[in-house]
């Protein structure tokens, strides 16, 4: 038999739900849990960090801003890294970063040195989202990925609520309350224990002509499904000729790639500007709107408890509908719910549109991550993956002061009808990409090299 990406790829369709599935379910569930929680710490802080420092909304902005040019680098040097020493070692030296480097948050003296430390946070969780990402996409089959991204969001987004829920209690505590954030997101290094025992991606060992241990791999998982009860089907291969194992960013620019790097980078752009600009705003700009801080994030925190609603729900609907025009309904309903809450003062429902606003974004960002590694080959994932998630974290470092901007000139009301704006043209763009819904990713996304040759075998 001949040795091929999609054959591997055919033999990783076939396979039920394992042990070693969920395994690998847990591990990036709990690293979601703390990265997303992390994410958001400084969010949380900020109110308190106003007060206890004197600061302005402009210092808060560039604290912010350090945040996303960590990210960009993390995103575009996490994929490079996954791609060179493996999806697992990738995910494991990021949790080591983001994990140790937000208890470093917790020691700040200075904005400069809380900047620092958020800016090399940023790297560590940015990278972990990254190469996750293309886990789930390289090693869930056709019909199931969608619906792990989803499942794994939806852990992973109870770490909001509960950092949430942690800050309103731990930030009235004393003016250095705030701190115990920072340790509260450090807890993401608990995630090891299941992110070692994790397998490294067979597609990924297969492009780097590393095929004994791919098929290693594979015999393990098909062994591991026989023990459960499983019966595996007859296998349909795909022969193609060999290639070279690493394309480089190079490739991001040849044949089909190309436009769809520019539709990701776009969506990347709009979505990250318009996602950060109401997560990392909401309990600052409800403070200067006149809202206490106690109250403002009391307000968060119940709005934060919808996070793993929306990914739950966008769980099971990315796989009943085609991606792109999820996308599009999900778009419109957060532009119009977003507006809808920078017009209301009515405390519930400013508590009720701001749920709403959080399921929509959730829902989205579920759908996004699917969709954005569908549309590389193995040897381009982790590169177009890293690449285009970092376009919108460097974009975002302005994002910031975007917003700080329209609240000082125009109002509060103009910052929720720029987030829609930017979700508006977000959901258009997506007109433009292609099918993948239920589609093996080789045949959504095939290798730089020549077309595949079906062929029909028995395998294990």
């Amino acid at each position: 038999m001949t040795s091929t990406t999609s054959d591997i790829g055919a033999r990783l369709e076939r396979l039920p739900m394992t042990s070693v599935h969920r395994t690998v379910f847990l591990a990036l569930a709990f690293a979601y849990f703390f990265e997303l929680g992390d994410l958001n710490t400084f969010a949380y802080a900020a109110p308190a960090v106003i007060k206890e420092w004197g600061i302005t909304v402009d210092t808060v902005a560039l604290i912010t801003s350090a945040s996303f040019g960590g990210m960009f680098l993390g995103a575009v040097f996490g994929g490079v890294v996954a791609d060179r020493i493996g999806r697992k070692h990738g995910l494991i030296y990021s949790l080591l970063l983001y994990a140790g480097f937000s208890l470093i948050n917790a020691l700040a003296w200075d904005v400069f040195s809380l900047s620092a430390a958020r800016f090399i946070t940023g790297i560590g969780l940015s990278s972990m989202t990254v190469i996750a990402n293309t886990y789930i996409t390289e090693f869930f089959p056709a019909g199931k990925r969608g619906r792990y991204m989803g499942l794994v969001m939806t852990i992973g987004l109870l770490g909001i609520p509960a950092t949430a829920w942690v800050s309103r209690f731990v930030v009235p505590l004393a003016p250095w309350g705030w701190r115990l954030i920072f340790v509260w997101g450090g807890l993401g290094i608990l995630a090891m224990v299941y992110a070692l025992r994790i397998p490294e991606s067979p597609r990924w060992l297969r492009s780097h002509h590393r095929t004994a241990e791919a098929h290693a791999e594979l015999d393990a998982l098909e062994r591991i499904a026989v023990a459960e009860g499983a019966i595996l089907p007859e296998l349909e291969s795909v022969v193609e000729p060999p290639r070279h194992p690493r394309a480089g960013y190079s490739g991001l620019l040849r044949e089909r790639y190309f436009a769809r790097t520019i539709l990701l980078s776009v969506v990347s752009i709009l979505g990250t500007v318009g996602f950060y600009g109401f997560f990392s705003w909401v309990p600052t700009l409800l403070f200067q709107h006149g809202i206490t801080v106690v109250r403002s994030l009391t307000y968060t925190s119940v709005m934060a408890l919808c996070n793993p609603v929306g990914a739950l729900i966008a769980a099971d609907l990315v796989e009943r509908y085609e991606r792109r025009w999820f996308n599009v309904g999900i778009s419109v309903f957060v532009a119009v719910c977003g507006v809808l809450f920078g017009l209301s003062d009515n405390p519930i429902l400013i508590m009720v549109l701001g749920s709403l606003v959080v399921m929509g974004l959730q829902a989205a960002t579920v759908s996004s991550y699917t969709y954005a590694s569908e549309l590389y080959p193995t040897e381009l994932r982790s590169q177009g993956n890293g690449i285009t998630y970092g376009i919108g974290r460097i974009a975002n470092v302005g994002g910031p002061f975007i917003i700080a901007a329209v609240f000082s000139q125009v109002g509060y009301v103009a910052v929720f009808a720029f987030i829609a704006g930017c979700y508006i043209v977000r959901g258009l763009v997506y007109l433009l990409g292609p099918a993948t819904t239920g589609r093996s990713i080789e045949l959504v996304s095939p290798s730089l090299s020549l077309a595949p040759v079906r062929t029909k075998e028995r395998v294990g």
